[in-house]
């Protein structure tokens, strides 16, 4: 049977919360509610959630925030909810580390899709539904992605990284030694001709480091900077 998947859905218009809600319960996810980002933080850090839909403009603590604190300490999916036009906060959520973004006023049925299509890539869900064979792995000396199950192990531990943060470690590594620009990685990774701020693929590629350094130095160096140009996947040598 099936496990069924939890969605928290953040938004302050009780209105949508409840058009979100019944659309996700029609396909067979679980929904919770959180009304403001206070509410938000305290599910998704007592609880693990699938994917969370976030609200950018919220009363007190906004989306942005919430999305800051969490990836602190979990790298569970998210979408932001960001009102039309707001131009600006769509950049500081790609870089606070959310992984899409839907602008109101929004179509429900493209939530869903937009939902389905993240869990997909989810390296916390792909891994329910991998085959017992596995064909799709890249094996480096201190590294090893295995692509069937959105797995990334550095020197035998397993690295918990945000779907963005893998298919962007994933990306680089399919083709080792060569570079990269940013206008290349954001419309490779994020499937975005991008509108101004490249800081985005910075962030992402610092908060990668960080994460694969924490378990091994030896790995997060296979993550080159090319100074003036992007950045490269380079083998590390025993």
């Amino acid at each position: 049977m099936d496990q069924v998947l939890n969605i928290l859905v953040v938004d302050d218009e009780e209105r949508i919360r409840r058009l979100l809600k019944m659309y996700l319960e029609r396909e067979g996810y679980q929904t919770e509610e959180a009304e403001d980002g206070n509410e938000a933080l305290e599910k998704a850090m007592s609880k693990d959630y699938d994917l969370i839909l976030l609200d950018v403009m919220m009363p007190g603590k906004d989306g942005i925030e919430v999305c800051k604190e969490l990836r602190e300490f979990k790298a569970t999916p998210i979408i932001m909810l960001t009102a039309k036009g707001e131009e600006v906060n769509r950049v500081q959520g790609f870089e606070v580390g959310t992984d899409d973004y839907i602008v109101k006023p929004f179509s429900p049925r493209e939530v869903v899709l937009r939902v389905k299509a993240l869990l997909r890539r989810s390296s916390q869900t792909s891994y329910l539904h991998t085959e017992t064979t596995t064909k799709d792995v890249l094996v480096f000396p201190h590294l090893t992605i295995d692509n069937d199950a959105h797995r990334v192990t550095a020197d035998g531990r397993e690295v918990g990284l945000t779907p963005k943060e893998y298919e962007l470690l994933y990306f680089l590594a399919k083709s080792p030694d060569k570079v990269y620009d940013r206008e290349q990685l954001l419309k490779e990774v994020w499937h975005y001709e991008f509108f101004g701020d490249l800081r985005t693929v910075d962030t992402h590629v610092k908060r990668l480091r960080e994460k694969l350094n924490k378990v091994s130095e030896k790995a997060a160096k296979m993550i080159i900077t090319v100074w003036g140009v992007g950045y490269k996947f380079e083998v590390v040598e025993e």
